[in-house]
């Protein structure tokens, strides 16, 4: 049975450039079972950062990627996988609290299919 202990679920952030590339990741990670839900952040938001010596300014779309820690390596592989930056933001957070329901509904969604 799952337990609230801080570092057993985490949020992973992941930008992408566009909706449809959004969708894609989000429908196929859920689809693996490497994540519980992914929300899409439907308005764009606009990111700031350095690349290759310039600062830069883009519209991206937002996924916050909800999973288990043991799911973290097999979940980065597949985004950047799927993604088409060369380097995709790929960040987890700690989860350190939730209600009990929804961590068991989580950690049974991200459980290896029973056969």
């Amino acid at each position: 049975m799952p337990s609230a202990r801080a570092g057993k679920y985490v949020i992973v952030l992941v930008t992408c450039g566009s909706r449809v590339e959004a969708q894609r990741i989000a429908r196929e990670i859920v689809s693996l079972r490497l994540a519980a839900c992914a929300n899409l952040l439907d308005i764009p938001v606009q990111s700031i950062y350095r690349w290759k010596g310039r600062v830069e300014k883009a519209r991206e779309f937002l996924l916050l990627i909800k999973t288990s820690a043991r799911r973290l390596p097999a979940l980065q592989a597949e985004v950047e996988r799927l993604h088409s930056y060369d380097v995709p933001e790929f960040i987890a957070l700690p989860i350190v609290a939730g209600s009990p329901k929804y961590l068991s509904w989580l950690w049974d969604c991200v459980a290896p299919e029973r056969r």
